[in-house]
């Protein structure tokens, strides 16, 4: 039978001794409303409220009211903090790995039984960004952040390099570009961005967070972790690799005047690429990931958000049904596309992208591409403290790459960092 709700959402000490040793129930959907309700949904997707009217037009029984939130980690304190106070939003976007902090503090609701005909719908990598344990789901994927190789074709041309197929190629193509010009580098590595890192270590096949019975398994300096780790440290002692964070403006100028050539970025990128290198408009081009080994095919998630139904939403049959619509319905796919800028998780929702981003037009299949990628993107799962886990990734990190230094000891710091925490906050640990 399947666990408890209470177990999974918790994993803790004090949840998890009010469970019994009995059989649990299986869960049923909850039973749909009997008259007219109004749900409140969070959001920060732009033009969600024209993607909602035509819900609202089509489903006079169930009107939902869009709230628009700023997104990040402030809005996951938000909710957070509403649903403590217990007046949460019916509805709210949360990002992947929120979710799990969501789910420990009881905030959200066990969707497993309303979401099991829309699981056909999303690919197996995506589907596991929102199920805790074995089978216990606790939103629909809204959008995905699956990582591609974002490269110069025309400065791939002039430095007379291929576009790598592995990893290995990678660390030789950025010796040979910095060797032929010591101004310009093949790539950068970023200590302020965790997701980029979580990103390849999920491509590597790492698995930071599992769930044991009752309790959490923490692993973030496994095998494939440290693999990354060295890999990429590796580089930025040799010196070929420039330690630049992304997003900053000597980044951005970088990328504008030529003198980064690749980006190992999201399904995103295109955006950021056109408003901080305008002047390379048709000379970039998208490629998988670099493999691990060579005939691999494996890519990973930087970034994405879900659809979730918060746990005392006293109208949680109506909410479902408008998650689940609004991530599995081909209208609202579309709108999500043509009105909210969004990649969708769908598997059918990459058919709707045909014509390639206008700062791509050099790259007519760039959609297919991406739809491509998307697909070989591997499952996580995020554990119910990130925050601790990424800011532990920039203070170790931020150090290895000033000191030039290995990041094998940066990643274990991040894994001491997050099973302090947990401990400290009263979660179980398997050994």
């Amino acid at each position: 039978m399947r666990t408890n709700r209470l177990a999974l959402a918790a994993l803790a000490v004090t949840l998890a001794a009010g469970c019994s040793g009995a059989p649990q129930e299986t869960a049923s959907p909850s039973k749909a409303p009997a008259g007219p309700v109004t749900l409140t949904y969070w959001t920060w997707v732009p033009n969600m409220d024209k993607i909602v009217k035509v819900w609202n037009a089509a489903n006079p029984d169930i009107t939902v009211t869009v709230s628009k939130q700023a997104g990040g980690d402030d809005a996951a304190a938000k909710f957070l903090t509403a649903a403590k106070a217990g007046n949460p939003p019916d509805l709210v976007q949360a990002e992947y790995q929120m979710l799990p902090s969501f789910v420990a503090a009881d905030a959200v609701a066990d969707l497993t039984a309303e979401t099991a005909q829309a699981k056909a719908e999303f690919g197996e990598g995506i589907w596991g960004l929102v199920t805790l344990g074995t089978d216990a789901v606790y939103a629909l994927p809204q959008d995905s952040g699956p990582m591609m190789l974002y490269y110069r074709r025309d400065l791939f041309d002039k430095f007379g390099i291929e576009v790598p197929k592995t990893w290995q190629e990678y660390g030789e193509a950025a010796r040979t570009v910095h060797k032929k010009d010591p101004e310009v580098f093949l790539g950068t590595f970023s200590s302020k961005d965790p997701g980029s890192f979580t990103g390849l270590a999920q491509q590597a096949g790492a698995q930071w967070w599992s769930i044991s019975g009752e309790s959490w398994k923490v692993a973030i300096n496994d095998a494939a972790t440290t693999k990354v780790a060295d890999f990429w440290g590796g580089l930025v002692k040799e010196g070929v690799i420039d330690g630049q964070p992304y997003f900053t403006p000597e980044w951005n100028k970088a990328l504008n005047d030529g003198k980064l050539l690749t980006w190992p970025s999201a399904v995103w990128g295109p955006g950021v690429l056109s408003s901080n290198a305008p002047k390379a408009k048709g000379k970039w081009a998208i490629a998988p990931l670099p493999q691990w080994s060579a005939g691999e095919n494996s890519s990973g998630f930087w970034g994405g958000s879900s659809t979730a139904v918060a746990e005392k939403s006293p109208n949680r049959a109506a909410a479902a049904k408008f998650a689940t619509w609004l991530n599995t319905d081909p209208e609202a796919l579309e709108l999500l596309v043509k009105e909210g800028a969004v990649y969708p998780a769908a598997t059918k929702g990459g058919a709707l992208l045909t014509e390639a981003p206008d700062y791509f037009s050099s790259q007519p299949d760039f959609w297919q591409q991406v739809a491509a990628i998307s697909a070989t993107a591997r499952g996580f799962t995020f554990g119910p403290n990130v925050n601790v886990t990424y800011n532990a990734f920039k203070d170790g990190f931020d150090q290895a790459v000033q000191d030039k230094a290995g990041f094998a000891a940066a990643v274990g710091k991040m894994q001491e960092a997050t099973l302090a925490d947990m401990r400290k906050s009263g979660f179980q640990i398997a050994p």
